[in-house]
């Protein structure tokens, strides 16, 4: 987008995106993978600039929104809000609803606009960087992207048994049709319609979307709607109190976006660290869970920090850094976009544009929330058994919208089977995304890296960046297995 006049066509889009996305953050059991994943087909008439700016705004309104019912109602409407409902509630129930929210929503507004930032100076030139890197790089930098997100999973031998499971069936669930470097068919077992393997999309429509469709339609009984706990007082925050919580700010913004860069850690992770580092250094940390100021803006900063940081390697390096990433990568690839380093080159306005619309996307967020934030907050006690039919027909019209064939439909339902089973099991999915997208990338760079080298693995040793990423893949992986070991993580 070459200016402000050609970017005005996507104001809408990026206002309908992050209007949706608080909707969906405020209520519990919606996440903003299960509306993404939803909306990707969709977008399918778009062009790519007005598709990306919708699903960027939907992905900021959605890490956003979960603060609204954290602080009111003391439910996470996201995974992430949970380290924010620790000093949130407590401040509502102390009478001080909007001043909670009002910080929050400033902290998400900061942090937001800080990694945007970070976002516009550091994609280029890492992918300049990146297109410097040889296929076995490549290879030893998505296998690091790999063992991270096992690395992270919840401590103990169960935590990483679970991690290693999912991740291992993602990697499975990759391998059917052709490979990647030779164009050879397998393990399609005479389907012709696996030649191409499994379509990104069906999968996580399936796991995300009708997976919590059928759990909610399971539910005994109808839930009870829940009323606001107490009505928000005046949200706006003085700027001398934001000057006092300045250090504060910059420093879980950073974190936020530090997390998100690395693979498969995610908001949740990114506003937990930011809020230990918070009360470590707080003057006051004895007042963190009943209602600290400093507790809630570092983990509303961070939260919200984190995805902008997420955005970079997916531009950069085409490597997702959590699971709604991977979905933006199936869009960017629906819109016949390869995100990675010749992405610049190839597509810069449409890589600056998306840039502009998240931007712009946490403004248009400060602004809807400041002014709605009462009423969103009713959301929380809609009755989740009456949404679980509008997603099940908006997932099977999606999944049968990519490629106009019912063999997706039913790749979709084997998945939402597969997700259940995986909830039951507290197995968790982001292992299996991230497996199953990087796993094809993976073996292309492999195969080649071995056809330019005459089939020898030595260069993926002698190269400096390789072997480090190596070298960090397997310490992470071998202190994952010390901390599963040790009677503390048990």
């Amino acid at each position: 987008m070459s200016s402000l006049t050609d970017f005005i066509p996507l104001l809408p889009w990026i206002m309908l995106g992050v209007s949706a996305g608080m909707l969906v953050g405020a209520v519990p059991g919606l996440t903003g993978a299960m509306v993404i994943a939803l909306v990707v087909p969709l977008t399918f008439s778009m062009d790519e600039a007005s598709a990306l700016a919708l699903l960027v705004s939907l992905y900021t309104g959605s890490v956003s929104g979960g603060l609204i019912s954290a602080t009111l109602l003391k439910i996470p409407g996201t995974p992430a809000a949970m380290i924010t409902l620790l000093d949130a509630h407590p401040m509502t129930e102390a009478g001080r609803p909007g001043r909670a929210l009002g910080l929050g929503i400033g902290a998400s507004f900061i942090g937001g606009i800080l990694s945007g930032i970070a976002l516009l100076f550091l994609a280029g030139p890492l992918a300049e960087w990146s297109v410097k890197l040889s296929k076995f790089d490549l290879f030893a930098l998505t296998a690091m992207a790999m063992v991270f997100i096992i690395s992270v999973a919840e401590p103990g031998r169960s935590g990483l048994g679970k991690g290693l499971i999912s991740g291992a069936l993602g990697c499975l669930a990759a391998l059917p049709g052709a490979h990647p470097a030779t164009g050879d068919i397998r393990y399609t077992f005479g389907t012709a319609e696996m030649n191409d393997g499994f379509n990104l999309l069906p999968v996580l429509i399936g796991l995300f979307a009708l997976s919590q469709a059928f759990v909610d339609l399971a539910i005994p009984g109808p839930e009870k709607s829940k009323s606001v706990a107490a009505k928000v007082d005046r949200v706006r925050v003085k700027l001398k109190d934001w000057a006092a919580q300045a250090g504060n700010l910059l420093r879980s913004s950073v974190i936020g976006t530090f997390v998100g860069i690395l693979p498969g850690i995610g908001a949740n992770i990114g506003s937990t660290i930011a809020y230990g580092v918070a009360r470590h250094s707080s003057k006051n940390p004895e007042k963190f869970g009943k209602g600290s100021e400093e507790g809630l803006v570092a983990s509303e900063s961070a939260n919200n920090a984190t995805v902008g940081g997420a955005l970079i390697p997916l531009i950069a390096l085409g490597i997702p850094g959590s699971v709604v990433d991977a979905i933006l990568l199936g869009a960017f690839i629906l819109h016949g976009l390869q995100p990675g380093p010749l992405l610049f080159q190839n597509h810069p306005g449409t890589v600056y544009s998306l840039i502009t619309a998240y931007l712009i996307s946490n403004i248009v967020m400060v602004v809807l929330m400041l002014s709605s934030a009462r009423w969103i907050a009713r959301l929380a006690g809609i009755n989740r058994q009456r949404l679980a039919p509008c997603i099940l027909v908006c997932s099977v019209v999606g999944a049968y919208c990519i490629s106009n064939r019912m063999f997706d439909v039913w790749v979709m339902v084997a998945f939402g089977l597969l997700g259940i089973l995986l909830q039951k099991r507290r197995i968790p999915m982001a292992p299996f995304v991230i497996g199953f997208v990087l796993t094809p990338i993976a073996e292309k760079n492999l195969s080649g890296g071995l056809m330019k080298s005459g089939g020898s693995y030595l260069p993926l040793f002698q190269s400096p960046f390789s072997l480090a990423c190596l070298v960090l893949a397997v310490v992470l992986l071998v202190f994952s297995l010390r901390n599963a070991k040790s009677p503390k993580a048990i």
